[in-house]
């Protein structure tokens, strides 16, 4: 018997526009953006099973492959994604993600519900902000949110 690695590991990854910004207010951009990163973290051996671009930030449900770190997938998808959205031209200025992300694990009988959370983002945020949901996933996790990072 030949020896294999089977892995699953999911995670939801959250990261930001530099200082919060809405730079991805047209629906078009948002939607353009959505497709590049499914594009891209297929050519790079990234399961994305879904992912919501906001105007002000990204949620992903990935299966993380043994080849890359969580900082590996994370630094490809905001790199490839943010220097995309300038060579595009899909804003007017200048763009770039906010320093960090949130890279939370979801447990396989959890994926469904993550991915239906991460499809109604829209509705989510008529009731919540950005920064108020980021922070909860925080605290949820058992972390401490340093201040700095709060403000950003």
């Amino acid at each position: 018997m030949s020896v294999h690695a089977y892995t699953r590991c999911w995670l939801h990854v959250i990261w930001g526009t530099k200082n919060r910004e809405r730079l991805l207010d047209a629906p078009e951009a948002r939607a353009r953006v959505s497709k590049y990163l499914h594009e891209y973290a297929a050519e790079k051996g990234i399961y994305m099973k879904i992912n919501y671009v906001n105007p002000e930030h990204v949620h992903a449900l990935i299966d993380l492959p043994t080849s890359l770190t969580i900082a590996d997938a994370a630094q490809l998808l905001k790199g490839a994604s943010s220097n995309w959205i300038n060579q595009e031209d899909i804003i007017t200025r200048k763009f770039s993600w906010g320093r960090g992300y949130g890279a939370f694990s979801v447990s396989h009988s959890g994926v469904d519900a993550v991915a239906k959370y991460i499809a109604t983002q829209e509705q989510h945020h008529r009731k919540k902000s950005f920064t108020e949901e980021y922070e909860a996933f925080i605290r949820a996790y058992g972390l401490a949110l340093e201040q700095s990072a709060a403000s950003r």
